[in-house]
């Protein structure tokens, strides 16, 4: 028997099984994002390198063309980390989504701010495993649409705080793979179909520049800039409320980890331990998280009366997230510190309101940044 992240499939069939998941999960280009949990066998970037050598059978030369270049993937700036997004490729990937099953159907923004209560349990699930989960307005599915006419969501993200209230997080494999990805749409507490919180689009993407030279696992973090797909104001903190986030924190914490899967309009969630896996990965042992939980917030110190609580990671890091058994994460430490400075030095859409600023653990206060 071989395992796979869905579950065991037997020898005979094991190669059968992951062309099918590929064939599920990469629809070509202008398809879905060929991003996720990591997956079994070869991974799909070597898969798509083979396309272009040529091979010899015999006597016989077989030329394999190359893969289609995918039309939604751009260089951005590779020794910076950064791709500058385009008000047309925000709005038409937002455009795609609505026109697929999907509709925004307006909810009340979040009033109570981070840090008003006191911090809520996390006794470890029973039984051990990923179940459906209520929606939490910061977290939501990212979608990477294309021009199939079938807008399925890829990846997990969430709001986090920053002094521009619009800054979003997710693992760097679902934003950048082999190039950025110039078509994303996250659509916070999303259930049912439904985008209760309206539709966002990057306007900025930042990874670390060792993610796109040699995709090091250490640093599978991706922060975005966002916007009100069509509108030019509003801030997505003051809709959702945000994750504190936490640098340095000591591992073998209860944690809270989210995520979305690909194929339901609802999240899952599981408490554990976040174990240390080695000075640079956490890990977090509880089945059920498949592909699409990718970027999912790993959370302690749940505030009771917002649910919110310190992000400490995102599924990520190994094997780009793990597998179904165990998911992992990068630890947040002085390099994703750096980037999200990084990601919060420019200008947001219009300045932090007074009192709106939560609590950002591990990072200093910085001035406002001038325009």
């Amino acid at each position: 028997m071989e395992t796979s992240e869905r579950g065991t499939t037997p020898a005979g069939n094991a190669a059968e099984a992951v062309d099918a998941r590929a064939a599920d999960d990469c629809r070509g280009p202008g398809g879905p994002a060929c991003t996720g949990r990591g997956r079994p066998g070869v991974p799909l970037r070597v898969t798509l390198a083979l396309g272009a050598l040529t091979v010899v059978v015999g006597s016989t030369v077989l030329a394999l063309g190359s893969p289609s270049r995918d039309p939604f993937l751009a260089a951005g700036d590779t020794a910076a980390g950064s791709y500058l997004a385009t008000r047309a490729d925000g709005d038409q990937a937002a455009a795609a989504v609505l026109a697929g099953p999907y509709k925004e159907r307006p909810a009340p923004p979040v009033t109570a701010r981070p840090g008003g209560g006191r911090a809520a349990p996390l006794p470890a699930s029973r039984p051990l495993v990923a179940v459906p989960a209520a929606p939490s307005p910061p977290i939501g599915a990212l979608f990477s649409p294309g021009d199939d006419g079938d807008p399925t969501h890829h990846c997990t993200a969430s709001v986090v705080h920053a002094p521009a209230g619009d800054l979003v997080v997710t693992a760097a494999h679902c934003v950048h793979d082999g190039g950025f990805r110039t078509r994303l749409v996250f659509a916070p507490g999303l259930h049912d179909g439904i985008a209760p919180y309206g539709l966002w689009v990057p306007t900025r993407i930042h990874v670390d520049p060792r993610w796109i030279s040699d995709r090091d696992p250490d640093h599978d973090v991706a922060f975005l800039r966002v916007r009100r797909s069509g509108r030019a104001d509003g801030r997505i903190e003051d809709l959702t409320g945000a994750e504190r986030i936490r640098f340095d924190a000591p591992a073998g914490r209860p944690a809270l980890l989210t995520g979305y899967p690909v194929d339901r309009d609802s999240p899952v969630s599981c408490r554990h331990t976040a174990d240390a896996q080695g000075p640079t990965q956490l890990r977090f042992p509880c089945p059920g998280f498949p592909n699409g939980t990718s970027g999912g917030p790993m959370l302690t110190d749940l505030d009771r009366a917002t649910g919110t609580g310190s992000l400490i990671g995102v599924i990520g890091g190994l094997e780009e997230g793990g597998d179904d058994l165990t998911s992992y994460s990068c630890r947040f430490g002085a390099d994703v510190a750096a980037l999200y400075r990084r990601a919060t030095s420019e200008p947001g859409p219009r300045p932090a309101q007074p009192g709106s600023r939560a609590a950002v653990d591990g990072v200093r206060p910085r001035a406002a940044p001038r325009s």
